[in-house]
């Protein structure tokens, strides 16, 4: 007797609409920065500039990617991909993610060659582009805080921003430096201090898209206190098999199977008992994409027989 319970995909749906409109603006908003910058960083010879011109094109390409993640996920669920594409979106992260460490691991080696052989840095040109870029950036900020942050396709697409917003206040101030003392170093090294703000923010995103994809139970649920909960139906005799997961960021997935005495199914029958399980993982857990399988109490002793974990 099994039993399967979901809600909670139509707001998935018109949240990602809202999504993607977001990021089409963003993705107009990068492209023209990239290009200004890319400019400037010829112009006035700052590798910030450069580096960051960069970084914007990949945010460019994970843009791209995430809106094509977003649109993925959308589609309805096949024969076979019985729980439709909402895992685009997590890959989506996971290679924004990785694109992001590589982009740390070039800064570090420019920064570095910079360092030791620095070069002439037109202060003046370099501080209006980084400025444009800036004000850009924090346009671009401004939009995708307006939405969810529980996607991690988002979430992706928002630390994309938020470092490039941090390279344009480090270009600036490594312009202010240059223009002030002289000193060239100074452009290297705001290209090493970006690279060391979006490693860990890199590094956090690929661990919470990793722990989607690896199928671990999402880091508030605690599953001895979701087995309690379920424990206290009225009927309940055991919680065994039980399993949790994450189809997609904010979408949970919760699946056990539950021992019911023979009286209580005689009492209520089996579908009461579903509701209440039900209602118990969704009331307690915000879990509203439940399955359980009812076992009578006198079947228990025939459980294990061919059964697969």
């Amino acid at each position: 007797m099994g039993h399967g319970h979901g809600h909670g995909h139509g707001g998935h749906a018109a949240g990602r609409a809202e999504d993607r409109g977001r990021l089409r603006l963003v993705l107009l908003v990068t492209a023209s920065v990239m290009v200004l910058e890319v400019v400037g960083a010829f112009v006035t010879g700052s590798l910030a500039l450069l580096a960051d011109a960069g970084h914007m094109a990949t945010d460019a390409a994970a843009v791209v990617l995430a809106l094509g993640a977003s649109y993925l996920a959308a589609r309805p669920g096949g024969p076979r991909s019985t729980f439709g594409y909402h895992r685009a979106e997590v890959l989506a992260a996971l290679v924004n993610a990785l694109v992001l460490l590589v982009v740390c691991g070039y800064l570090a080696y420019a920064g570095v060659s910079r360092l030791a052989d620095p070069t002439e840095v037109e202060a003046g040109p370099m501080l209006a582009f980084a400025v444009a870029g800036l004000v850009a950036n924090a346009v671009s900020m401004t939009v995708l805080l307006r939405g969810s942050t529980d996607s991690l396709n988002m979430r992706g697409a928002t630390n994309e921003v938020l470092a490039d917003l941090l390279g344009s206040v480090l270009a600036i101030a490594s312009g202010v430096v240059i223009a002030v003392s002289g000193w060239q170093r100074a452009d290297p090294l705001a290209s090493l201090a970006i690279a060391a703000l979006i490693l860990p923010r890199s590094i956090v995103l690929l661990k919470d898209a990793a722990t989607v994809l690896l199928e671990i139970a999402p880091g508030d649920l605690d599953l001895d206190d979701v087995r309690r909960h379920l424990a206290e139906v009225p009927g309940v005799v055991d919680v065994h098999d039980l399993h949790a997961w994450t189809i997609t960021s904010g979408l949970s997935s919760l699946s056990a199977h539950v021992t019911v005495t023979d009286e209580a199914l005689a009492a209520r029958g089996v579908g009461a008992i579903l509701d209440d399980l039900c209602a118990c993982v969704a009331e307690h857990f915000a879990v509203r994409h439940a399955t359980f399988q009812v076992e009578p109490l006198s079947h228990e002793a025939h459980e294990d027989l061919g059964e697969v974990h």
